[in-house]
């Protein structure tokens, strides 16, 4: 496990997004839960990512372990997503390196609040 939390927050796994994946707590705000899945996809947790999609929208088998190697997380905007909203958007990008060389995912994505937990909903993917 790296000294730093794969998420790019700059604090240690174990303080960051480590106790959502193994669900000691839930992401209080739509950017921690894009943090953890994101740390989810780096460390190849299917299991965390499923749980966290929304049940309406998530597939229903997911294996995340032949995903490309993800490096880097960058969080460009949040909209939403506070103690009283039930709704929020991240807009990040993820760089990741596989056979046909490195790449991004450019992302706006949406989250709604169900029982009081974040759930990822679906995004928009910029081609561009």
């Amino acid at each position: 496990m790296p000294d730093l939390c794969p998420c790019g927050s700059g604090s240690s796994p174990g303080t960051c997004c480590l106790p959502l994946l193994h669900g000691e707590r839930s992401a209080t705000t739509p950017a921690e839960l894009m943090r953890s899945r994101y740390t989810a996809y780096v460390l190849h947790d299917s299991d965390h990512v499923w749980r966290t999609w929304h049940p309406r929208t998530r597939p229903e088998h997911l294996d995340v372990r032949d995903g490309p190697a993800w490096s880097g997380l960058t969080i460009h905007r949040t909209t939403g997503g506070g103690p009283d909203d039930q709704s929020g958007t991240v807009e990040f990008t993820a760089t990741w390196s596989g056979p046909e060389g490195v790449g991004h995912l450019h992302e706006t994505s949406r989250f709604a609040r169900r029982a009081g937990r974040w759930f990822y909903v679906d995004g928009d993917v910029d081609e561009g």
